[in-house]
């Protein structure tokens, strides 16, 4: 039975201590005094008879007690939010938003179109594209400041609510400016030239070194670069071999700006990905995700 005498606002401000661990840093969040916040959360451990933070120089660390009721109170709130959003949007998508998290590489040749026969039919809900470390996504999701990622594996998950599913599998390939002069057939070919590739410590640039290594060949004249669209606006500025998705350069394959170098070697391929949590998901991003993402023919 629902209790009368419950004062959500509490709860609210626990919340946000939680997730700050800091009473100054919630206070601007929720544009209440600090010792406002302070005397809230004295309340809330008199009525429940429990400790639920040690004060620290640091900042608020939650006691056992207190990540107990965390856990109750961070569910209620994701309900909350879900909830107002379910009462937002329509049946017909009359209002609503769509919060994707995903790299620019992806966007641009996998999402955009997609994207926009979404906005062509549901013009009203509000579109969001969030470009951010994996790791960075997959907090926001967590938190609801996006609804969906999509990205490349490997992705790692440690919430059990967290959903993963493969949408398609790309290919990594070498690719050059179609009027530089260069004659590669095979991997070690390579070491003639310039190539730019993924930075080291990347998951793409790792599986390259292996197949390089079982080739044994030692790629000395590189340069590192943090993103496909580094290396391809390097290609088109001179006689440099680029290791990129093939998909993110489609287009410039198919006018001719570039062409792939054909080696005798199979390279890694990728899988994009679609993370979402199921039970959080709300009318917008769910009929994006069954009639944009799953369907060939949207």
């Amino acid at each position: 039975m629902y209790n009368s005498n419950l004062n959500l606002n509490l709860y609210k401000m626990f919340y946000d201590v939680a997730q700050y661990g800091s009473v100054s840093t919630a206070s601007k969040n929720l544009n209440v005094s600090q010792p406002a916040i302070s005397r809230s959360i004295k309340r809330l451990e008199e009525d429940l008879d429990v400790t639920l933070f040690y004060r620290t120089l640091n900042g608020m660390i939650l006691t056992e007690k207190g990540r107990e009721l965390l856990t109750f109170v961070e569910e209620a709130c994701n309900s909350l939010i879900i909830g107002e959003r379910t009462m937002m949007e329509t049946n017909s998508l009359v209002k609503g938003k769509l919060a994707i998290g995903v790299p620019y590489s992806i966007a641009s040749f996998y999402l955009i179109d997609r994207l926009k026969k979404f906005h062509e039919n549901y013009k009203d809900i509000e579109i969001s594209l969030i470009n951010r470390p994996t790791n960075e996504l997959i907090k926001l999701l967590e938190c609801h400041e996006i609804d969906i990622i999509i990205d490349l594996s490997p992705i790692q998950i440690h919430e059990k609510e967290l959903h993963i599913e493969e949408l398609i599998h790309c290919h990594y390939g070498f690719v050059a400016r179609s009027d530089a002069n260069i004659n590669v057939n095979k991997l070690s070919d390579l070491e003639n030239y310039l190539v730019l590739l993924p930075i080291e410590k990347s998951y793409k640039r790792q599986r390259l070194n292996e197949v390089l290594i079982d080739s044994g060949v030692n790629l000395t004249n590189t340069i590192s670069m943090e993103s496909n669209e580094m290396i391809k606006e390097t290609i088109k500025q001179g006689n440099a071999i680029g290791y990129v998705l093939l998909d993110s350069v489609e287009k410039e394959l198919k006018n001719n700006e570039f062409k792939e170098i054909q080696i005798e070697k199979n390279l890694p391929y990728a899988t994009i990905n679609l993370v979402y949590i199921d039970k959080y998901l709300t009318k917008a991003p769910s009929v994006f995700i069954n009639e944009y993402l799953k369907k060939i023919d949207y």
